[in-house]
């Protein structure tokens, strides 16, 4: 089968093509796992983070690819919840514990960072990781759904907004256009504010409903009561704690932080940043619940992605964009067919 395999660790600066097309055995699955042809995999910001080794892979050459939408070919011994045929999904949680907190158990297993993920045509999961998919969206639709949506699912609820609450999101890729949508469908009176940094962002949080939005560093026209942080650096970090409320929390939804700005963290200053009782809440991956009630609520409240697509022997490119910032919505690896 046709894969896209990372070999080494390495800047995507130095190294501008890490991912190279390859042909390997296809897997078989083992005891409780199916086996996926895959579809379309969602291209995310935490690939980078693989890439560069601020999350490193177990093992290499691994398959990265975390956002996995494709149809059950095949079954291993004792597999009961999906059949040859069914349609199903595969986030960044490839194996836990199965309790409540089964996101920051230590023997967490993350799709394409642990084991083989879905920049290829074959992969196997645990039968109990596979999400059946609302037949109402399209393969392509639902995999920016399975982690950039359903991360940003979770960091709505850690927000805690309720009533006419305002929620500010910073940073505005696939993880962000995906949350403002499930907000303005949750709380519907819940004003919507947008800090990005670039001023095709802000138009495009415009179009889809945000009700003010600016430039990282400007003042809204009131202090929220929550903030998401979706980048992948830390001067939004402190301009988001700034302009937050008395009580109001920050949640930072992200695996890692760059480090090319790291150094402002020094300049952090107890009383505009973090006095009043501001708090400060991270993200750490997500729950099987958590995917499973966003794709239903995704479904029923019309929630949908916009995206770009590319063939798999392109994924490099998805990847270069995604790291220039040079996406409206997210970037999608169309794997089966999706070009006619």
């Amino acid at each position: 089968m046709r894969a896209m395999l990372l070999n080494k660790i390495a800047s995507m600066q130095d190294q501008p093509e890490p991912l190279q097309l390859a042909e390997i055995p296809r897997p078989e699955p083992a005891a409780n796992e199916v086996l996926l042809r895959v579809n379309a995999c969602g291209v995310c910001h935490t690939e980078l983070d693989e890439i560069e080794g601020r999350t490193p892979p177990s093992f290499l050459p691994i398959v990265p690819g975390h956002e996995v939408v494709g149809r059950v070919a095949g079954l291993g011994a004792d597999v009961t919840a999906h059949a040859v045929g069914d349609r199903v999904g595969v986030g960044w949680i490839a194996r836990s514990s199965g309790g409540e907190h089964e996101n920051i158990d230590a023997g967490f297993v993350a799709t394409g960072r642990d084991v083989n993920g879905g920049y290829a045509e074959y992969m196997t999961v645990h039968e109990q990781f596979a999400y059946r998919v609302p037949e109402g969206l399209s393969d392509v639709e639902v995999a920016p759904l399975l982690c950039a949506g359903s991360v940003g699912y979770r960091a709505l609820k850690l927000a805690g907004i309720g009533g006419h609450d305002v929620l500010g999101l910073t940073g505005f890729g696939a993880s962000g256009h995906l949350v403002l949508q499930l907000a303005s469908y949750l709380y519907p009176q819940s004003p919507v504010y947008v800090f990005a940094r670039s001023p095709a962002e802000r138009e495009f949080a415009l179009d889809l409903g945000a009700d003010w939005a600016g430039s990282t560093d400007d003042t809204p026209p009131q202090p929220p009561h929550a903030i998401i942080d979706t980048t992948p650096v830390w001067h939004p970090v402190l301009a988001a704690l700034k302009c937050l409320r008395p009580g109001g929390i920050l949640v930072i939804n992200a695996i890692r932080k760059e480090n090319s700005d790291r150094q402002e963290m020094a300049t952090i200053d107890y009383t505009q940043h973090l006095w009043q009782e501001k708090r400060l809440q991270t993200v750490a991956n997500i729950t099987r619940h958590d995917i499973s009630a966003f794709l239903e609520i995704a479904n029923k409240a019309g929630i949908r992605p916009e995206i770009r697509l590319y063939r798999l022997e392109d994924a490099n490119k998805a990847l270069q964009a995604l790291r220039r910032g040079q996406i409206r919505g997210a970037n999608v690896l169309a794997i089966a067919d999706q070009f006619g």
